[in-house]
């Protein structure tokens, strides 16, 4: 076809034809990716939030009076808690369903490639781990110590010596399972912060603390291993649940003030 002259006129008819029905173009994200989808990243934010009220409510009922490492004191102190394992159903359930807001956030970042998309691969296998061993922990905590401190409770004097002995066991088995996963639990949250930071698909400083927050974790995790429930973990733990409250209520905000597809378009 010689310069300047018109295209036939099927050739006009196709081209429109095929602008018409081509896809309109994803939403855009921070920093110029493409945008979170929507309705995953509502999803994970209502599970974060919901896991974690569950998780503070039914820890509000954990007797904690006696001092965690006094280990006749806290004995005598479980034994003495008739809803004891029931208590730790609830706080398996609520780490149940924050994990399953992780997966699903893991999902709905809609990261396929490069380093962030393997950072959130791998922070949803870790807090997959994680559950794991926190039902391990719970079993132990919630079941065989219990039965064990009941045991002891219950022992006659010449018993008590190896019930005690047994019943601690059992409570240092219970340091390494938390430990493990306070430290898995943690890589999982810095992993899916390393994704959020890198791509900007929701707010970075949703990323910045949920990284603090996986942080801390690390940090309970070391001391429990080598101390126990030490005041040292203290300071770690409510950080810990100050910042993991602060970015997921940041991130169900966002989520639901986050436009639809249509409403994007017209920006």
């Amino acid at each position: 076809m010689a310069l300047g002259a018109s295209p036939p006129v099927a050739q006009v008819v196709t081209a429109t034809t095929e602008s018409e029905t081509l896809p309109a173009a994803a939403p855009r994200g921070h920093a110029g990716t493409a945008a979170p989808e929507r309705a995953p990243l509502r999803l994970a934010a209502t599970l974060l939030v919901a896991g974690e009220l569950l998780s503070l409510l039914v820890g509000a009922l954990h007797p904690d009076r006696e001092p965690a490492n006094s280990h006749p004191a806290v004995f005598a102190e479980y034994a003495a808690s008739a809803h004891w394992t029931a208590v730790h159903l609830g706080q398996f359930a609520g780490l149940a369903v924050v994990v399953a807001g992780l997966l699903v956030l893991s999902r709905a970042l809609n990261v396929a490639a490069g380093v962030p998309g393997w950072a959130s691969r791998f922070g949803a296998g870790a807090a997959a781990v994680a559950l794991a061993l926190y039902g391990v922990l719970q079993a132990v905590d919630g079941v065989a110590l219990k039965q064990a401190v009941d045991a002891l409770a219950r022992a006659p004097e010449a018993e008590r010596a190896v019930r005690f002995a047994s019943a601690e066991a059992l409570r240092w088995l219970e340091w390494g399972v938390r430990s493990y996963h306070s430290v898995t639990l943690g890589l999982a949250l810095l992993l899916l912060a390393t994704a959020i930071g890198w791509t900007g698909r929701v707010p970075r400083p949703v990323g910045y603390l949920m990284g603090l927050s996986g942080l801390a974790y690390l940090v309970q995790g070391v001391v429990l291993g080598a101390e126990g429930f030490s005041a040292r973990n203290g300071l770690p733990t409510l950080l810990g649940i100050l910042t993991v409250l602060a970015w997921s209520v940041w991130l169900l905000v966002t989520a639901w003030r986050m436009p639809g597809p249509v409403e994007a378009g017209r920006r």
